[in-house]
């Protein structure tokens, strides 16, 4: 099977981008009862090798989640400290971290904005692409570099990751988070390639 998307289909993962962009922030906003918009500001395509290296050496917290039907693959969601930290206070109500470790509650709560972000900005994928696509469970983890890698690439299972860098803006909470897709490429490209 060819894993070469056709030049003209390039505007579908725009789209793809938008309509995901665009549902993370109506499910954000409904759970949270404050007006969020998401947009995205670039998106990138790197070889998973690179990965590591990409991510750098700073600890990042991050969510990551498996898809169990097409494209396959799991989607990840990258929030620097700082964010991280805004995301859980905006979703306890405007409780203020300590600073120190995570706690259980500030955990849940960036788990859950992350399972969101995921499973809204598949949802976006899925209607532009007219099916369905379940997701699995959430990881939480905070690492760096070839740990975030490790935890989020099977070896040899995947060729590319594709990157959306994105930013979250709410009242008081701006948010800049990374969205890191992680297809089976000859399913995603056969996928695109059939629009």
């Amino acid at each position: 099977m060819s894993t070469m998307i056709d030049i003209r289909r390039l505007q579908t993962v725009n789209e793809l981008a938008r309509e995901g962009a665009s549902t993370v922030a109506d499910n954000l906003s409904q759970l949270t009862g404050v007006e969020t918009e998401m947009e995205i500001t670039k998106i990138n395509v790197l070889d998973v090798e690179d990965l590591g290296a990409h991510l750098g050496n700073q600890k990042q917290v991050g969510v990551n989640v498996p898809l169990t039907e097409k494209p396959y693959g799991s989607v990840l969601v990258l929030f620097d400290d700082a964010s991280a930290r805004r995301v859980a206070s905006t979703m306890m109500g405007g409780i203020d971290s300590d600073g120190g470790a995570y706690s259980d509650m500030e955990r849940s709560a960036i788990q859950e904005v992350g399972n969101i972000m995921t499973s809204g900005f598949i949802d976006g994928w899925a209607n532009v692409l007219g099916r369905t696509i379940d997701i699995s469970t959430p990881n939480l983890f905070r690492a760096s570099g070839d740990d975030i890698v490790a935890h989020c690439v099977d070896p040899g299972e995947h060729e590319i990751a594709m990157v959306f860098d994105a930013t979250l803006s709410a009242p008081d909470a701006d948010i800049e988070a990374k969205i890191y897709s992680f297809p089976d490429i000859e399913e995603f490209v056969s996928m695109i390639n059939s629009i």
